[in-house]
């Protein structure tokens, strides 16, 4: 039986994304009692967890949300396989289609912050199930749209819902699940990226080659009703605190983050210089470092309610697990675009058959999350995450060196299969060592701004890509058009001599994610052990 919400002045644990100090398993009190009277001031292992009715299992109520989960991180993904099929449908260029994938995440990431206080006020519940429906209503739009820019738009929206949905899945993990077993939840959270970065492929491939590249969005309606269902049912109702929101900081971000983003996503386009009048690239990636700056120093100055609690970059692992999920986030997302071309366009593999080549990763990382959960409830963190993180650089960097037009099959397969390796000792241990050593009262802050800066990477990671991919394809194919739309719209086989070429500038743009992850292996190299953490 669901706990009822509360709307009492006892302050309530938080959103993954919640900037003030929570409380219950997030927060510095225990679970309120009869009469409103609290328990003892709690730290990050203490098993407090507020709101939940006593004996209640938070397992189905995880798999609940899991599953509104994983359908936003396949959306994350499909369109990559679909990339040739929407350039042909939609008669468009290579960097509009990217930018289905980067407006998308750009959304969805702006708004993490403050989505994490509106599910603290109207309870994780209540918001995850409007990010659900908005969600699954834009997929619908998606589908329907006819023109790039009615994509483009129907993807923010997309995005919008998934930034309510998100940090729903890490309160519930954060309020519900007891420190000792919060690792294997949070295994079980990072396994799902690992699966979807197989089902999304597989399935928009078959989606593509079957009934067209607009299926890759009507299907998430009927998995939205599933999983609305689902979570109505089973994720119980949790304490709301009322509290004030830091609208000088969301806007401050968002404008930081659109002129950041949008400037490195654009900048081989206008060749890094004039985009009209006088405004260029150099101007607005500057002006977006100079408003991210600005919201800085605003929130350091914001000592009552701030968005982004800077306290919380006082803690070590913190700090650093953050630096190290944004290399994450960037590398995963980056590297996805490349390999996919080069397995379509150079090798001519359908969507469904490009896809199949990620199956050892995704089925290695899911088989492998159990083992990596508990052991990240047991052993120094440093070791655990640095090997997961090396080996998936180090299988981009090997998959790089074989991406030619005449690899045979398993060379491609093996160093998928050591990412699989690297994914599995990657995101759960992270993500458990991230607020590990926070005290209870920022655990879920902690949880939002790790959420945010994941987010932020991939982001960044999918703007950069595209400027890469275009400066490769100009420097290894002058001549050749960077918007792929004369060697792919008629789906023909390349020359062998174009082949050649074209698999070189995907193998070089792979470098990149490679190179991006080394920061994130030398970032946990300085992790501490947890306070919380058993010796």
């Amino acid at each position: 039986m669901a706990a009822e919400e509360s709307t009492t002045g006892v302050t309530a644990p938080a959103g993954p994304v919640e900037p003030v100090e929570p409380v219950g398993p997030v927060g510095p009190v225990g679970p309120v009692g009869p009469g409103g009277s609290a328990g003892p001031q709690a730290s990050a292992g203490a098993p407090y967890r507020a709101g939940v009715p006593e004996g209640h299992n938070p397992w189905p109520a995880l798999w609940a949300m899991v599953i509104g989960f994983f359908m936003i991180l396949v959306d994350s993904t499909i369109v990559s396989v679909a990339t040739p099929a929407i350039l042909r449908g939609l008669r468009t260029d290579v960097n509009s289609v990217i930018w289905v994938t980067s407006a998308y995440l750009l959304a969805y990431a702006t708004p993490l912050l403050i989505t994490g206080r509106l599910g603290d006020r109207f309870g994780p519940k209540n918001l995850y199930l409007v990010g659900l429906t908005v969600f699954t209503v834009a997929s619908l739009w998606c589908g329907l749209t006819g023109t790039i820019t009615g994509l483009i738009v129907a993807r923010v929206v997309q995005g919008l819902g998934a930034s309510m949905l998100t940090p729903q899945t890490m309160a519930v993990i954060t309020r519900t699940f007891p420190a000792a077993s919060r690792g294997q939840a949070m295994a079980l959270w990072g396994a799902t990226a690992g699966v979807a970065i197989l089902v999304g492929p597989v399935v928009g491939g078959l989606l593509v080659d079957g009934p067209g590249w607009e299926w890759i969005f009507f299907i998430n309606v009927p998995v939205g009703v599933i999983a609305f269902v689902l979570a109505a049912r089973l994720v119980p109702r949790l304490e709301t605190h009322s509290h004030r929101f830091d609208w000088l900081g969301v806007a401050l971000s968002a404008v930081g983050m659109f002129l950041l983003v949008f400037g490195v996503q654009e900048g081989e386009t206008y060749d890094w210089g004039t985009i009209t009048g006088f405004v260029s690239v150099p101007l607005l990636i500057g002006a977006g470092l100079l408003v991210l700056g600005v919201f800085v120093w605003w929130q350091a100055r914001n000592t009552s309610e701030p968005l982004l609690p800077l306290r919380l970059f006082g803690d070590r692992n913190f700090s650093l697990a953050n630096i190290a999920i944004t290399s994450i986030g960037f590398s995963i997302t980056a590297m996805a675009f490349p390999f996919m071309l080069y397995a379509q366009a150079v090798r001519g593999l359908s969507p469904t058959s490009a896809a199949l080549l990620l199956a050892p990763m995704a089925v290695i990382s899911g088989g492998l999350a159990p083992v990596a959960g508990r052991l990240a409830d047991r052993v120094h963190p440093r070791g655990i995450t640095a090997v997961g993180i090396g080996l998936t650089s180090a299988s981009l960097l090997w998959l790089a060196l074989v991406m030619h037009p005449e690899t045979q099959t398993w060379l491609l397969l093996l160093p998928m299969a050591l990412m699989g390796v690297g994914n599995a000792f990657m995101w759960g241990p992270l993500g458990a060592t991230a607020t590990r050593n926070l005290p209870l009262s920022s655990a879920g802050a902690g949880s939002g701004v790790y959420n945010t800066t994941r987010q932020v990477g991939a982001v960044l990671g999918s703007a950069a890509i595209a400027a890469v991919i275009q400066a490769r394809l100009s420097a290894d194919l002058p001549g050749i058009p960077g918007d792929l739309g004369g060697l792919q719209a008629s789906g023909a086989a390349m020359p062998a001599r174009v082949a050649e070429a074209f698999a070189t500038a995907m193998s070089e743009s792979m470098m990149l994610p490679a190179a991006v992850l080394v920061i994130g292996v030398v970032a946990v190299l300085f992790f501490e052990r947890p306070a919380s953490h058993p010796h």
